[in-house]
């Protein structure tokens, strides 16, 4: 993985960043119990189960997404289908290492 880190997660950072300094939407997609176990300030917990439901809620807000989950999986799904609706987002992974790149 540390190669692959190496070739490609500079470019995610930029585009965390990126994201960042227009204001984008950080959304959990964990359940609501992991979040409140710990979270994002700011971010919105909407589960995974839930994200189809909520995509002309998240399209009114008209601004970039920055998904997060626990270790990058369900927030990998999020962000396809986000994508697929026509909505602007990167995978942020998980929550916890997102937290850590958008206080840079």
């Amino acid at each position: 993985m540390g190669i692959f880190s190496f070739l490609f997660g500079s470019k995610k950072q930029d585009k965390i960043k990126d994201f960042k300094t227009r204001g984008a939407i950080v959304i959990d997609v964990r359940t609501q119990g992991e979040y409140t176990q710990g979270a994002i300030p700011g971010s919105k917990n909407i589960p995974l189960q839930n994200i189809n439901s909520q995509i002309k809620e998240i399209k009114k807000h008209n601004k970039p997404v920055i998904t997060c989950c626990a270790s990058g999986m369900r927030s990998g799904s999020a962000a396809a289908i986000l994508k697929s609706n026509g909505i602007e987002v990167v995978n942020g992974g998980g929550w916890h290492s997102l937290y850590k790149k958008l206080e840079l």
